[in-house]
């Protein structure tokens, strides 16, 4: 015992491994228990250690030595951070043991058996342990802190040791029961009731049992936020700041096992309690108790039933779940045991509802109906809509624009009179045209600013109408036929917490959908040891699949794509949450030795469209994709000074990169892909990769070489002046990587860095110990790069700083899950997006692995996914597919008018307002001076009230423009340099020969294995990020 305490004590990755290993092989309780209470003694067999206070004191921080830099202060001051943490944390679990566990075994007569004391405080000794193990570790650390600044490797080896997930696996698993069971104790046992309660009035700070117990679960995303900020104030170079990347990878790891143990555990509670409220005999009851069904999203909404003119005849609060194959709605039955004492119980532990069913639907015959959408896209002559939630209603004035506006009936009202006094006083601007004298306050330029005021109270009326139908979810179900046999459908409508949770129902329900369709029943295979081969809810979903050229008479071979998003103001809000990332999709390929093609495809739908298909004159090798610079210089931020030419702006560009040494230039596709412009390479050697950084334009050329175009005054490239040619090597440079200030150029085995601002190469180094293994794929991911290679089947991970290979990964033992016997696999396209790293080989297989998301290193963690959708031949490329919805959808009425008033004040106008359009078409503004300056007498016996638009100064007011009110995604600047929330829409694109099912009994097993270039997307659910978290794909 003293050897394992020096070994913790003297705090090195050594010296804690040792401990695993003695630990591992002195202590039983490694062999876990699949279920607590399985014996009265809860700790048979495991190592106690107890760690006494006098001998190995709490880590306790020095005072701060002198001289230290502001960097050394802050980290000094996370340190405490991590150790005030950590001690609060360690003196909570004893709380519980002492407090509550120890009494509870002690007491005469045990208002708890010991067996449920068991399974309440299940593995909480064990959790304990490790964390007392941990804090000497830390002591050590601590203590030597000033000279050795290092933390990191502590976090790795303490959180790393499969023990430590296996407590905490055992005890999140377990916490739902143990809740239950409190419950359960509580409203049974008065004793025990009376025991938590004293408990909790005798402690400090009155936390209750239920808030002690929920900490484990808390503390890993406690510790990733410390060593974030840790790693934040550790510069490049420094000796802690690869173990700190480590330490965030395997702590980021830790959390997101247990999130998916927590949230399979509570989905499976979740279909339990439903189960409950169902009969024992009825098919849903099996259905739900078979174990086939998951549960992919359940939430508490309002479901409101309205009258004629959209008055609210009643509402009451539903439980509705989302299953993979069916919807099901239930009541919210909270039943109180005696006056107050659910209140008194639920005080101490959450007490979860009980549900009585109201109607289950299968999936496939639920239509969401958006407000706005056309009445014939659902009202089909042989269906009949019954008693619809909320009926078409369209107020007066506005019957020739077919508007539907769905709300509370006090702004119908308000805004069907504000219709009606805009129409009066156009009437009456129309008499005072034709007056013949000429007055201060009564004229043209009076009467117009009138009607102005009057179209924006209309058009802030109709947006807080629109904001209402953001949060209401509609839902057409099949009812029962009427007597004459047609089918009735019955008009559900919900209110949502938020516009967030609304967008996130239809976007579920749509995916849920195309997950019913044969070629995702199942799309995945998941390898797990646990024999669980369900692929989790999360997993993409195959949308389509379809041809990459629309020309049938060429047999085209496919290059590369590239995803150019565009923000599409025309989308209602249901296009929104079904459609693929907005924008176009550019896909390029050619015939060897002859021409090539460029396809481009719609993606503002559920499936994509071709818009635009054109020649070039020579095979498409590669594309990369220029957006707009980022700071401050979007359309509508900076106003040009007057009588200044502003520079122009560089638009969103599309390279093109062709066989024949040619680099071509496209504008978007809103205004009309022009080519803008056209250069060859030197020696006109074959474009092989494209990237940019901020002030070049860099192409890996196939005689070794990387050439690099500084940009011009326009933002583009400047094809008369002469490029820089930097030599790499003697073979083809087939992969580029532009990192924050260097440039990857990858030659055969060998990678170059080169500083991306002077273009001096800094250093080279060895990416595979054999020479025919050139590197032909590099991707990025938090401080880690991988590489695929042109011969065998290993991915490697190599560390972004000090170049240091850090992960092996042979993909070949995830494919021949699919292909048994193949063993010999070419990877041959990489993707890293959203915490998965793809990667596509030459069998038409598609690998899914997981990688952490965090800016620690990109580890793969777990066996991850093979798909059963692939291709004939080869894939050629994989490619992301991803746009930011605008975040105006997240914000409340309060925020928009805040950010109305931060605004900057358009120029004063003495007439009416010009009608020029600022940022995108949607904004107008104008300034009215009073009308005192203005010429003739005036017309009024009493001064107007203040506030009147006739004669008060309206500074700055905001005209929304849109062509359609039902519109409501906004190009609106928001407050700068202000973290915003965002909502990503992600698709991924897969490119090769026809398409291929590695089902053994799918219909299209041997499919196109000699068929056209064709392309698979697939769809990940919708996702919110915060706006510096934008890097989501690289």
């Amino acid at each position: 015992m003293t050897q394992l305490m020096k070994a913790a004590k003297s705090g090195t990755k050594d010296g804690l491994e040792k401990t695993k290993i003695a630990v591992m092989r002195k202590v039983t309780f490694l062999h876990r228990k699949e279920t607590p209470g399985d014996s009265e003694e809860e700790d048979t067999g495991f190592l106690e250690v107890t760690v006494s206070d006098m001998k190995h004191p709490p880590p306790e921080l020095g005072p701060m030595p002198e001289g230290l830099s502001p960097q050394q202060v802050v980290r000094r001051h996370i340190l405490g951070s991590i150790v005030q943490s950590e001690r609060s944390y360690v003196d909570s679990l004893k709380r519980i043991l002492q407090d509550y566990r120890n009494p509870l075994l002690e007491m005469e007569p045990k208002v708890l058996s010991a067996r449920k004391c068991q399974v309440v405080f299940f593995r909480l000794k064990e959790i304990l342990q490790c964390h007392s193990m941990f804090q000497i570790a830390l002591a050590s650390r601590v203590a030597e802190w000033d000279s050795a600044e290092k933390i990191g490797d502590l976090f790795v080896a303490s959180f790393s040791k499969s023990m430590v997930l296996d407590v905490y696996s055992d005890y999140v698993n377990n916490f739902t029961s143990a809740m239950s069971l409190i419950k359960k104790a509580c409203l049974t046992k008065p004793a025990f009731l009376d025991f938590l309660k004293k408990r909790q009035m005798a402690s400090a700070d009155r936390v209750t049992l239920y808030g002690l117990m929920v900490k484990p679960i808390q503390r890993f995303p406690q510790f990733i936020l410390l060593l974030q900020d840790m790693l934040k104030n550790t510069p490049k170079g420094h000796a802690d700041r690869l173990s700190l990347q480590l330490a965030l990878t395997e702590l980021e790891t830790l959390a997101e096992k247990l999130n998916e143990q927590k949230r399979l555990a509570d989905q499976v509670a979740e279909i339990q309690q439903l189960s409950k409220s169902i009969s024992d005999r009825s098919s849903l009851n099996k259905l739900l108790s078979s174990g086939q069904r998951q549960l992919l999203l359940c939430e508490t909404l309002t479901e409101t039933v309205y009258g004629d003119r959209g008055q609210l005849i009643k509402s009451k609060e539903r439980k509705v779940f989302l299953l993979n194959d069916m919807l099901v709605c239930a009541n919210i039955n909270f039943k109180p045991v005696d006056a107050g004492g659910q209140l008194e119980i639920s005080s101490l532990v959450p007490l979860g509802p009980k549900y009585v069913l109201k109607w289950s639907t299968a999936l496939p015959q639920v239509q969401v109906v958006e407000v706005g959408q056309e009445g014939g896209a659902y009202d089909k002559d042989n269906v009949v809509i019954h008693n619809a939630g909320a009926r078409r209603h369209a107020p007066a004035g506005q019957a020739s624009h077919n508007k539907v506006y769905l709300g509370p009936p006090r702004l119908f009202q308000e805004l069907q009179d504000l219709q009606k006094d805009l129409a009066v006083v156009e009437q009456i601007t129309l008499l005072i045209s034709t007056l013949h004298g000429t007055y201060q306050n009564l004229n043209m330029t009076v009467a117009q600013d009138w009607c102005l005021a009057l179209q924006r109270m209309v058009r802030v009326k109709e947006e807080e109408i629109h904001s209402a139908n953001k949060c209401r979810l509609r839902l057409l179900l099949p009812g029962k036929p009427d007597k004459s046999g047609r089918p009735i459908s019955v008009m559900v409508v919900f209110i949502t917490p938020s516009p967030l949770s609304k967008i996130s129902w239809v976007n579920r329900l749509h995916l849920a959908k195309i997950g019913l369709r044969e070629e995702n029943q199942p799309g995945w295979l998941c390898p797990d040891e646990d024999k669980k081969s369900k692929a989790p809810f999360w997993c993409p979903i195959l949308s389509c699949h379809m041809p990459a050229f629309s020309s049938k008479a060429l047999d085209l071979q496919l290059g590369a794509a590239v995803h150019n998003p565009v923000q599409s103001s025309l989308l209602g809000f249901s296009a929104v949450s079904t459609s693929l990332p907005q924008g176009y999709l550019w896909v390029g390929g050619g015939q060897e030795g002859a021409g090539g093609q460029v396809e481009i495809f719609s993606l503002n739908r559920a499936v994509p469209r071709t818009v635009k298909s054109f020649p070039v004159a020579s095979p498409v090798l590669c594309m990369e994709y220029i957006p707009e610079p980022e700071e401050g210089d979007a359309p509508g931020c900076q106003e040009p000074r007057a009588g200044e030419q502003p520079p122009p702006a560089p638009h969103p560009t599309v390279c093109l990169g062709l066989q024949d040494g040619s680099i071509l230039v496209y504008g978007s596709v809103d205004t009309g892909t022009p080519c803008l412009l056209s250069c060859r390479s030197p020696g006109m050697q074959p474009i092989l990769c494209l990237r940019h950084s901020p002030e070049f334009l860099f192409a890996g050329l196939q005689d070794g070489s990387v050439v690099a175009y500084p940009r011009s005054n326009g933002g583009l490239w400047d094809p008369a002046a002469q490029p820089t040619r930097l030599p790499v090597g003697t073979g083809p440079v087939r992969a580029l990587l532009t990192l924050e200030e260097t440039l990857w150029a990858s030659c055969a085995n060998q990678v170059t860095v080169l500083d991306a601002t002077t273009l001096r190469a800094q250093q080279t180094f060895e990416a595979h110990p054999e020479a025919e293994a050139s590197v032909t794929h590099m991707v990025k991911a938090g401080s880690g790069v991988w590489m695929a290679f042109a011969s065998g089947s290993s991915i490697r991970l190599f560390h972004t700083e000090t170049l240091e290979h850090l992960q092996e990964i042979n993909v070949a033992t995830r494919t021949t899950f699919v292909l048994p016997g193949h063993k010999h696999v070419r990877v041959t396209s990489l993707l890293i997006c959203q915490g998965s790293l793809w990667v596509g080989t030459d069998q038409g297989i598609i690998v899914l692995l997981p990688v952490p998301r965090l800016e620690g290193i990109p580890k793969i963690t777990g066996k991850g996914m093979v798909s059963l959708n692939g291709h004939g031949g080869p894939v050629e490329f994989l490619a992301v597919a991803l746009s930011t919805l605008a975040p105006d959808i997240l914000r409340g009425d309060r925020d928009e008018e805040e950010e109305g008033g931060e605004e900057e004040k358009g120029p004063e106008l003495e007439g009416p307002p010009p009608r020029e359009l600022r940022k995108k078409g949607i904004l107008l503004q104008y300034r009215l001076r009073s009308t005192a300056h203005l010429p003739g007498q005036l017309l009024s016996v009493r001064e107007s009230p203040p506030g009147t638009p006739a004669h008060a100064e309206e500074d700055g007011s905001i005209y929304e423009l849109a062509d359609d009110p039902d519109v409501w995604v906004r190009s609106r600047p928001c407050a700068r340099d202000t973290p915003r929330k965002e909502i990503s829409s992600v698709a991924i694109v897969s490119g090769g020969r026809g398409y291929r099912n590695f089902r053994g009994d799918g219909p299209h097993r041997d499919r196109g294995g000699n068929g056209d270039s064709s392309l698979l997307i697939w769809q990940l659910p919708l996702a919110l990020w915060h706006s510096r978290d934008s890097s989501l794909a690289h």
